[in-house]
């Protein structure tokens, strides 16, 4: 009795930056499930609950306007400083939250990673996403808060939905450069609080880019965020609009990051399973 030979099959990432996308198409319940799976699980046995949301970006509101706003008289333009500061802090607490979850979704994923083969890039595709729903129910209470200061939005708020995608791009960048990192260096975890915390210093969330010298704008660019910060800030009130150069250069520097964190990730991906 011959025993016949069994074909061994080999599962694994396919290469090129199309077979990427078309992993993550074909993938794509999946990632919802790993979306609304985060989603539930965040606010789980919890006594607020969704008010976390809101409360958060609140406090560090009233804390900046006490401070910078009331103690340092900081510029703020036309605007209250709490209605400045409120509008600068969420899409960076949007930012700040989704490079943190994406920068350490694949060690706090390790015993899905080890067990089953699945695009590993929807990991920190879906701490990304899932950062998206907060930062709506943030905008629709920054909307009340402008009603109750009676700021109406202006008109230039239909380009709100382009900064808020650079944003994206820049969490998914960043994300996947750090997620990839973390497999190899877990000192990613000690540096990623300094690292936000640092960056939110060199992003106009305080304080209104027009104080940066003129010759500095255009670099100032190289942080994408601060476009982000000033163009969310323009879009709702029409104050303070980014440079053109400034958009270009975050622009420009965004995709590089995007792109070459989608590379690096897609390199390193076969040996996440056998470190993690």
């Amino acid at each position: 009795m011959t025993v016949q030979s069994v074909p061994l099959v080999e599962i694994g990432p396919n290469r090129g930056s199309a077979a990427l996308l078309r992993d993550v198409w074909q993938y794509r319940e999946l990632l919802y499930f790993l979306v609304w799976r985060d989603l539930k699980v965040r606010y789980k046995q919890t006594a607020l609950g969704v008010l976390w949301i809101v409360l958060q970006p609140a406090a560090a509101t009233l804390v900046f306007s006490v401070v910078f706003g009331y103690l340092l008289r900081l510029p703020s333009g036309d605007l209250p400083y709490p209605i400045f500061a409120l509008i600068g802090l969420l899409p960076w607490t949007y930012f700040a939250n989704s490079i943190t979850r994406g920068g350490s979704s694949l060690v706090s994923n390790a015993q899905v990673i080890t067990k089953v083969y699945f695009p590993r890039i929807l990991v920190p595709l879906a701490a990304v996403i899932n950062g998206l729903p907060d930062m709506a129910v943030s905008l629709a209470v920054l909307l009340v808060v402008m009603l109750a200061y009676r700021v109406a939005p202006a008109a230039t708020i239909v380009y709100l939905p382009l900064f808020l995608l650079l944003a994206v791009g820049t969490a998914l960048g960043m994300s996947l450069w750090l997620a990839a990192l973390n497999v190899h260096y877990r000192d990613i975890n000690q540096i990623l609080p300094f690292m936000t915390q640092v960056w939110m210093y060199a992003t106009p969330i305080v304080y209104p880019s027009s104080i940066v010298p003129d010759r500095w704008r255009t670099l100032y660019g190289l942080n994408p965020m601060a476009t982000v910060v000033e163009g969310v800030r323009w879009s709702f009130t029409g104050q303070g609009a980014p440079s053109a150069s400034m958009v270009l250069v975050s622009l420009l520097f965004t995709l590089v990051v995007l792109l070459s964190g989608a590379v690096f990730f897609r390199q390193t991906e076969r040996t996440f399973a056998d470190i993690v």
